[in-house]
């Protein structure tokens, strides 16, 4: 119908935009009279909005825009019924936390903390459809750890993990169980103690997706987490770097929520002192290959 309020208006589901759309479905076609529905927080102002609703007013459109307008209403009902299920969230049984946390984390650890903690202090008013309590507190509680210290894993993957297998990981004995249900584990067919091939396994396990999300996250991350991923995907290239590292960030969730946070800290503390000394080792088989010898520096 070439009208343009999207050009004058940044989010048309806000209290001007769906004043307007209201009032266009309601029968009202004079763009003066719309823009008078115009919020006093608006940047545009009434002539422009009155300039960006001349449009040729057609039937058919019209009654397409009222049908997306009933299906909208019907979504945000649906909505605010789920939001006041979510209300048996505080019901949940309190899990209490398996270990102290170390005064020193590790980096990826640390830093994310940090940036919650500052984000914390500077959010803005809640936003619709947003849940009537802190998600972030609640998931902490009832998982026994908060899980978001870790870099990449954000609250929609701790919720989706504590939906699918919940804070309890006693079914797995060990965390390559864990990894190996959530099918982020290498598949290779071994014939004669040798790798003959890798197979490709497809799945749709909704934890094991939101884990490769958080890892793929972790790209533009100046984190411990951040520069493994990279160092991955240096090597091993996107797909495989995206996999192992959703692999890693498993095994981290599996040590929280049964070992404790801090047993999770001193693991991953280990990492750069591993490589290192692999890094070292390696040196040293080529230097003697070379028929040389490594001095360490004064």
């Amino acid at each position: 119908m070439n009208v343009q309020l999207a050009n004058a208006i940044t989010d048309l589901s806000g209290q001007t935009g769906m004043a307007i759309v209201r009032a266009i479905v309601g029968g009202e076609r004079n763009p003066w009279s719309l823009a008078k529905l115009r919020d006093h927080r608006i940047q545009a102002s009434e002539e422009e909005i009155a300039h960006s609703l001349q449009g040729n007013w057609r039937e058919d459109m019209l009654f397409e825009l009222k049908q997306v307008l009933a299906a909208y209403d019907f979504q945000v009902q649906q909505i605010e019924k789920c939001a006041q299920q979510l209300k048996y969230m505080k019901a949940q049984p309190t899990r209490l936390a398996l270990a102290p946390v170390l005064a020193q984390a590790t980096p990826g650890v640390e830093e994310a903390a940090k940036r919650d903690k500052k984000k914390s202090r500077n959010t803005k008013s809640p936003r619709k459809n947003r849940v009537g309590f802190d998600l972030d507190t609640e998931l902490a509680r009832v998982m026994g750890a908060d899980l978001t210290v870790i870099d990449g894993i954000k609250v929609m993957t701790v919720q989706t993990i504590y939906s699918e297998v919940g804070p309890n990981l006693s079914a797995f004995p060990t965390e390559n169980h864990f990894v190996s249900w959530l099918m982020l584990a290498p598949k290779r067919d071994i014939s004669g103690g040798k790798v003959v091939r890798h197979v490709w396994v497809k799945g749709r396990n909704r934890v094991a997706n939101a884990l490769r999300m958080a890892a793929e996250s972790l790209n533009n991350s100046q984190s411990h987490l951040g520069a493994r991923y990279r160092s991955l995907r240096g090597r091993l290239g996107a797909p495989k770097a995206i996999k192992a590292m959703a692999r890693y960030l498993a095994c981290l969730v599996y040590r929280m929520l049964t070992k404790g946070q801090d047993w999770v800290d001193r693991g991953a503390a280990y990492y750069d002192q591993r490589r290192q000394e692999r890094e070292l080792i390696h040196l040293q088989q080529k230097a003697k290959a070379l028929r040389l010898q490594l001095v360490p520096a004064k």
